[in-house]
């Protein structure tokens, strides 16, 4: 957690926003002016190729911020974050947040330590499209939807679950037909209820928990 005399120190530079659904926070390919730190709804790091394919590789709830490659020194990034789910948030100016961090060793410390735990998400998303199935890994990026949105409504739709996963949307919506079949969820048109997490973490087995007790390990703990 960050300390009080940091939190005191970039207070007044937070600006308080709205983040209508597709409200992009990172465009790509230019200089990032704002970071973002998302109060509720969701954010979705999104990554393209030169022949116009697309993945998720990451999501932004609650617990973290855009823009983490500001921290490592780069103005910009290929990759572009836009509101998968609705919400708000506080928003920073990117030279105020780069001076903060480099005047303040508690502040560039704690955010080191999240781009790690981020770098750690994004190792496993690459493990779990190696080498586990369309429902592993979907049951993972359901838990860390959970994770990250309030409650167990999650404003998901088909055609976004076909994103995260890089599968054709058929596919997801046959999975998605397996897990409600066995009382995991409910699904209605643009929404997943989380029914029954504990059999959820279950189905995703080892590609889901380690990068979350990471973060727990260095954000919310003292390792």
């Amino acid at each position: 957690m960050m300390p009080a005399k940091s939190f005191a120190r970039i207070r007044p530079h937070l600006e308080p926003v709205d983040l209508p659904l597709k409200t992009v926070i990172v465009p790509p390919g230019v200089e990032t002016s704002h970071v973002h730190f998302i109060e509720n709804g969701l954010g979705s790091i999104i990554a393209s190729s030169g022949d116009n394919e697309h993945i998720e590789v990451g999501h932004i709830g609650w617990e973290g911020m855009s823009g983490a490659h500001l921290v490592l020194g780069s103005l910009q990034s290929p990759n572009r974050t836009f509101m998968q789910v609705a919400g708000a948030g506080l928003r920073m100016e990117a030279s105020v947040f780069l001076e903060a961090m480099e005047e303040d060793v508690p502040i560039r410390r704690l955010l080191l330590r999240y781009v790690h735990t981020y770098e750690i998400q994004l190792a496993q998303s690459a493990l779990a499209n190696g080498r586990y199935s369309v429902r592993e890994r979907l049951a993972r990026w359901l838990l860390m939807s959970h994770d990250r949105i309030a409650g167990d409504d999650l404003p998901l739709t088909h055609d976004y679950l076909s994103l995260m996963l890089g599968v054709r949307r058929p596919g997801v919506t046959d999975e998605i037909h397996i897990l409600e079949g066995t009382g995991l969820i409910k699904a209605t048109r643009g929404h997943i209820l989380m029914l029954n997490r504990a059999k959820m973490e279950e189905v995703a087995g080892g590609c889901y928990g380690l990068a979350e007790r990471e973060y727990e390990r260095l954000i919310d703990g003292t390792g």
